[in-house]
């Protein structure tokens, strides 16, 4: 079965260089891939999510919002009843790890992940909901 995979930019975060190479990572590791572009509202990625019947969400995060959006693009996930994975990628403190994983954030990569290191933690999070 080929994953299918929503990557998104949450908030004001302009910057799209790094989403684009992660959805060029995850189609040349066999993933399909759904990228919804700039300025997406937690909303909007949960509506996208499931409307597209992905298997997991990718955020890219670097404007420093990750302790409320991703948190946010969780329960809203949870309160449709789905249990999507979401996995974070950017710039990411690590003193926020520990509480972006206990809002219910499957998995966190930080700048300079490989091309394997992402596309395994994407096929981690969809197979920890199997």
């Amino acid at each position: 079965m080929t994953l299918r995979v929503l990557v998104a930019k949450v908030g004001l975060d302009g910057h799209d260089r790094g989403v684009k190479i992660v959805a060029r990572i995850l189609r040349d590791a066999g993933m399909e891939v759904v990228y919804t572009g700039l300025r997406q509202t937690p909303e909007m990625v949960t509506a996208t999510a499931i409307d597209e019947d992905v298997d997991v969400i990718g955020l890219s995060m670097l404007s420093g919002a990750h302790m409320a959006l991703a948190p946010r693009v969780v329960s809203l996930l949870r309160e449709e009843g789905s249990d999507i994975p979401v996995v974070v990628g950017g710039i990411i403190p690590n003193r926020d790890l520990q509480p972006l994983l206990d809002a219910g954030v499957a998995c966190v990569l930080h700048p300079g992940a490989s091309a394997h290191e992402v596309a395994e933690a994407v096929r981690g999070a969809a197979a920890a909901v199997d």
